[in-house]
């Protein structure tokens, strides 16, 4: 007996749990779905008497800010040329150091490792000026391209943290009978170690895509007219719209923002739990 009421107990707290965090998801979209009578005539816990998709039009690509009439569509792109280079690179650079730093170690690699979690912790806006002259000395301000070199950088810490201590997990014993065998640097990488990184491969994706995705910071501060991305678009959107108040197109717009992330974590998110707990945070 009391063992089925500690299970309804548990139930019962993360039903409210779940309402609690998915409250706000079902506002957004039910305002959504609303035009702009319903908005002012219902609350924000009614449902829409009519389904209303002109909102989602209007915020993809149509929406006029009093700065320009674009809607989240070019930004959205920006975001996606952006993101995906600057997700595999940055991940790519991490499988890399943290296999030289976990299996090829040299006189001072450890130092070096110490050094780089400093960049796990450091808050990003100390590099916002540094950064921008690197980027005006490439001749990558304003630019997608120069994005994609700031979400590099700024992921390197982070993503070299993972690999390194996964790998360190990985028998030393099919390294080293591999290098008997005559295998190389590049040989042992592609052909032992990646083949069993797939978990902290899949949470260093989503971990990364999220984070990229989501700036904000960098991407207002390093990008141009015309390589915005999604999170500044939608912060214009929101904060410049003239005239009466349209929440119906900001629900909408914001939805559509954060849609790619949602997606990969419902996909994907089984792949994430399994990476963590296959040792994507030990060390």
């Amino acid at each position: 007996m009391n063992k089925h009421l500690s299970r309804v107990a548990v139930y019962s707290v993360l039903i409210v749990a779940a309402f609690f965090f998915l409250a706000p998801m079902y506002v957004m979209i039910a305002t959504s779905l609303k035009d702009a009578d319903q908005i002012r005539n219902g609350n924000l816990l009614s449902l829409p008497t009519s389904i209303n998709l002109e909102s989602w039009s209007l915020a993809w690509a149509h929406a006029c800010t009093g700065v320009d009439c674009r809607g989240l569509k070019p930004y959205f792109w920006n975001s996606v040329a952006m993101a995906v280079p600057a997700v595999l690179i940055s991940t790519f650079w991490g499988a890399i150091n943290g296999y030289v730093l976990s299996m090829w170690k040299f006189r001072g690699s450890d130092l070096l490792f110490g050094f780089m979690l400093f960049g796990v912790f450091m808050p990003f806006q100390v590099v916002l000026l540094p950064m921008s002259q690197v980027l005006g000395f490439l001749g990558l301000s304003s630019s997608i391209g120069g994005l994609i070199l700031v979400h590099c950088l700024a992921g390197m810490a982070g993503t070299t943290l993972f690999f390194r201590n996964y790998y360190t997990a990985i028998p030393r014993e099919l390294v080293n009978a591999a290098r008997i065998d005559g295998a190389g640097f590049w040989k042992i990488f592609w052909r032992i170690v990646v083949p069993m990184s797939t978990p902290i491969l899949m949470v260093t994706l989503i971990w990364q895509f999220t984070n990229i995705w989501n700036d904000f910071l960098f991407g207002v501060s390093f990008s141009g007219a015309d390589s915005k991305p999604i999170t500044v678009g939608l912060n214009n959107m929101a904060n410049t719209t003239t005239g009466v108040k349209a929440y119906n197109v900001d629900m909408a717009a914001a939805i559509i923002a954060g849609l790619p992330t949602m997606l990969v974590y419902v996909l994907a998110g089984q792949y994430f739990v399994k990476g963590l707990t296959a040792g994507a945070v030990k060390g």
